[in-house]
């Protein structure tokens, strides 16, 4: 019997999925799970399938050719280390082993350098695009050595989705160790303030607005059409739509307003303060996602705490849904911005040798945060790779420039009807403070002089002062 190509550990859906993708490519894949019977079951269902089912550790890595590549997709943490504690022994010199999962970008680098002590090779593969992208092709951002990288590009190349615009794999080296892992986590944190924003442009049309979901489906489907083309303004869009099977009520509206989250945006967050970078609209997400948990307090809350008089607005409802428009697109690209700039201080902070053309343009297609304008940003990195600042790229510049005057009506609409926008508030601030020669920051250190001896330095001289000033 021939070998396997590709050996695959934990078969819940997202392994499953990526096992069909890699087999309808051409691929003879080797499956194991922790539960021999989810194997069994799983193998029967695809009995056409080129398959090689596995009941041991020790059968999944007989069943390879050599040198082995072993995928693993299990939950992200302790499981990741107890399956390399009882995969590696098995090994042998060459091997090469594949962290699919949600792995921190730490723990990666931990791992790698665990690995090859033992003279096998590590990547860490950051993965996106849920279920379906895993199916039919996702977004892959594998770390590790390019070596490592010439042994899978195929594979991968094969299995990820294609850029609409040319045809490309959406795949690419990314760099060191954790890099792949790195670039996942604020793809994932992009996406939480991307969703934030949609979220808080929904509830200043349904609630300041009294749009309907009929009418919000309609206009988030136009919206798709044009300059927000994007995932999930699309699926935006579908779920307006949706209708609960049991009620016959709208289906959004019977989903409780507590959402939750699985880690990556938070990790982002801490990283971000970290190496000093600053992500306001990601970390606005991150907060909004914990208050909106605190749903029996806000309940309470809501009993006692005033707000503004509900006022009808008095202007022209399709003017302020246009502004809304303008300002979700200019507060995306903030959002954007501040994930590319971090991955660039990343970048030189971990030594990853990120390319940050090459991460746009693996996330034009498969991953959760696909968008039209992502051409726009891989077309500006790749024009100039040293742009320090997204917000700098002449294009996106003016692009910006034209909706400021709607982005700053929203959000001071937004704040006169008492309805909380954060995620668009932060966007706004971050572009007023970016653009900012002066910022009152040395207001700030003189408090810390005085109460602290911190030192100051000066505008109009080098080195480092303390003064008495009281």
């Amino acid at each position: 019997m021939s070998k396997a190509d590709i050996g695959l550990i934990g078969l819940a859906v997202m392994g499953q999925n990526l096992v069909l993708n890699m087999e309808r490519n051409g691929y003879t894949v080797a499956v194991f799970n922790r539960t021999t019977a989810r194997t069994l079951q799983f193998v029967h269902r695809n009995p056409d399938k080129r398959l090689v089912q596995a009941k041991t550790l020790e059968e999944l890595v007989s069943s390879l050719q050599r040198p082995r590549i072993v995928m693993i997709m299990v939950q992200a943490g302790p499981a990741v280390d107890k399956v390399l504690d009882q995969l590696i022994p098995l090994l042998e010199p060459g091997d090469l082993i594949l962290d699919n999962g949600n792995s921190h970008f730490q723990d990666t680098d931990r791992r790698s350098d665990y690995v090859r002590s033992r003279e096998l090779e590590f990547m860490g593969i950051g993965v996106s695009g849920g279920e379906e992208g895993a199916l039919w092709g996702p977004s892959i951002m594998p770390g590790g050595s390019r070596e490592s990288y010439r042994q899978v590009a195929e594979i991968f190349g094969a299995i990820s989705a294609k850029a609409p615009s040319d045809g490309i794999p959406c795949v690419d080296y990314m760099g060191p160790r954790g890099a792949g892992h790195y670039v996942k986590m604020v793809h994932n944190a992009i996406e939480y303030g991307d969703m934030q924003l949609i979220a808080e442009c929904y509830d200043l049309m349904h609630r300041g607005l009294g749009m309907s979901n009929t009418d919000l489906a309609d206009t988030f489907t136009l919206w798709n059409e044009g300059e927000l083309d994007s995932f999930l303004i699309e699926i935006t869009a579908q779920i307006f739509r949706a209708t609960d099977a049991e009620t016959s009520n709208s289906l959004v509206d019977v989903v409780l307003d507590t959402a939750a989250q699985k880690g990556t945006g938070k990790w982002a967050s801490q990283d971000a303060f970290d190496i000093g970078a600053p992500i306001p609209t990601i970390n606005a997400a991150v907060v909004g996602r914990i208050q909106s948990s605190q749903k029996k307090e806000r309940v309470q809350a809501a009993q006692h705490l005033p707000g503004p008089k509900a006022n009808r607005y008095d202007g022209d409802p399709d003017s302020l849904k246009e502004a809304i428009r303008q300002a979700l697109y200019a507060s995306k690209i903030s959002a954007y911005a501040q994930g590319m700039s971090m991955l660039g201080l990343a970048s030189r902070e971990y030594e990853y040798e990120l390319d940050l053309g090459r991460i746009a343009s693996v996330w034009r297609a498969g991953c959760i945060i696909r968008a039209g304008f992502l051409e726009d940003i891989t077309r500006a990195y790749t024009q100039n790779p040293n742009l320090t600042n997204l917000l700098l790229d002449p294009n996106i510049r003016d692009a910006v420039a034209v909706r400021l005057p709607a982005w700053r009506q929203v959000v001071a609409t937004a704040v006169q009807w008492g309805i909380p926008v954060p995620g668009l508030s932060a966007s706004l601030a971050y572009y007023d403070a970016y653009r900012s020669e002066r910022l009152p920051a040395n207001l700030i250190q003189a408090q810390r002089d005085l109460f602290g001896a911190h030192t100051y330095q000066r505008v109009d001289r080098e080195g480092t002062f303390h003064s008495n000033w009281t």
